[in-house]
């Protein structure tokens, strides 16, 4: 059938190869206008708008789903599905009305657990120990349509945001390429979501990923790996923005109040709520990012020192 896939960040990449591989005609690619990016902020493409030209897919880059003008070119496109991952905005009614098998969204949880912009993030923060993807057809409530298909992916002990995302797009591609194949041949039927077990993931922001070091050793570090790499966990040092990469509890070290920091020859160590946690990478501002240890020998640290403080 003719699809128009609907994506915008690195993350959408596998499901558009999944796709432009399946049987399914590729008609064309909907993704955010171009974005300033890099240190001369200049004007650049999205990654899904990259690789659909490198594929020569027509390329419909709406200010707005609402745009009359963009209506247009999708309805000339003809579509009989569109499949969209992490497109960035939301859908009006209208246009979820134009392919005739709806928009089917792949969203990285198993729903309706973590609706919402941040799922990933979530998922580790709360200590789940499983999630996975879903497909759904698209409904204007946020992430609320029925429900077609599902995978599900352990949570590992180190994972940080970033590792998780990365193997749930890659495996849950052929989550979406199936439900295409399905709804083609009327072989899979969308069921509504379940209210028990219903959860929500707002989006991380910069606040929500300061440390606060009175909290468990085990929260801090779901924290900082819920936190990686964005928007990055982060805290302070004399006033100064510390960012933060992964960090481990250290059962067997001596109790440290909350903050304090002690640094040895090989590690770091910061009190919390319970036991230590061990430093890994740190970025200082306007400092490129390296090992604690490495940082800890080559900054002035008081008497004391104190993070968050």
């Amino acid at each position: 059938m003719r699809v128009v896939f609907a994506g915008t960040p690195e993350v959408a990449l596998p499901s558009l190869e999944a796709v432009a591989g399946s049987r399914h005609e590729l008609v064309g690619v909907v993704t955010r206008p171009d974005a300033p990016a890099g240190r001369g902020r200049r004007l650049t493409p999205s990654p899904v708008a990259q690789r659909a030209v490198e594929l020569g897919v027509p390329v419909l880059r709406p200010d707005h789903p609402r745009d009359p003008a963009f209506q247009d070119e999708l309805r000339d496109l003809a579509p009989d599905c569109c499949p969209v991952v992490a497109y960035g905005a939301l859908v009006p009614q209208p246009v979820l009305d134009i392919p005739p098998l709806g928009w089917v969204n792949l969203h990285f949880s198993c729903l309706p657990a973590w609706r919402g912009a941040a799922p990933v993030q979530h998922a580790i923060w709360a200590g789940d120990e499983v999630t996975g993807a879903t497909t759904f057809r698209l409904v204007r409530e946020l992430d609320a349509g029925p429900t077609y298909g599902v995978m599900t992916e352990r949570i590992r002990p180190d994972d940080t945001a970033g590792d998780l995302l990365a193997r749930l797009a890659e495996g849950a591609a052929g989550l979406l390429v199936a439900t295409l194949d399905g709804l083609e041949e009327g072989a899979i039927e969308a069921r509504d979501q379940p209210e028990d077990g219903l959860s929500f993931a707002p989006k991380v922001t910069v606040d929500d990923a300061r440390v606060d070091w009175r909290l468990p050793a085990v929260a801090v570090d779901r924290q900082v790996r819920a936190c990686t790499p964005a928007p990055g966990a982060w805290t302070t040092l004399d006033g100064e923005r510390l960012k933060l990469g992964p960090v481990v509890p250290v059962a067997e070290a001596p109790r440290l109040a909350p903050g304090v920091l002690v640094a040895g020859k090989r590690d770091v160590l910061v009190g919390t709520g319970t036991v230590p946690v061990r430093l890994g990478a740190v970025k200082a501002f306007g400092k490129k990012e390296m090992a604690a240890a490495d940082w800890a020998r080559g900054v002035r640290l008081g008497s004391d020192p104190v993070l968050g403080a």
